[in-house]
């Protein structure tokens, strides 16, 4: 299995940001060609030493590494990417990596 993990810094706006992002964004990365599973953060996002800065984490899950890279290159993928600017003005971290179970 591959991960997606886009973490959202903490927004201007977070009510416009939450509408926008389960509004708009979430049915563009539910297109996504070979996703498997998509889940987000509830409630505060948070560090052993308090709030971390951040207002939602994405995961989204592909088959493999290679399978998240071309799903990123997939005209939905670019779409779903092209979209962060659009409501993330806190900035977004993305980050994609082989898992294993251990």
């Amino acid at each position: 299995m591959a991960k997606l993990i886009a973490m959202y810094k903490t927004p201007k706006d977070a009510a416009a940001f939450d509408r926008y992002y389960f509004a708009t964004h979430v049915p563009l990365a539910k297109k996504i060609p070979g996703l498997r599973k998509y889940d987000v953060s509830t409630g505060t996002v948070e560090t052993p030493g308090g709030p971390a800065g951040y207002h939602l984490v994405a995961t989204l899950q592909f088959d493999s590494l290679a399978a998240l890279k071309t799903a990123l290159g997939s005209p939905e993928g670019q779409a779903a990417a092209g979209d962060i600017p659009k409501f993330a003005d806190g900035g977004a971290d993305l980050f994609f990596f082989d898992t294993k179970d251990v």
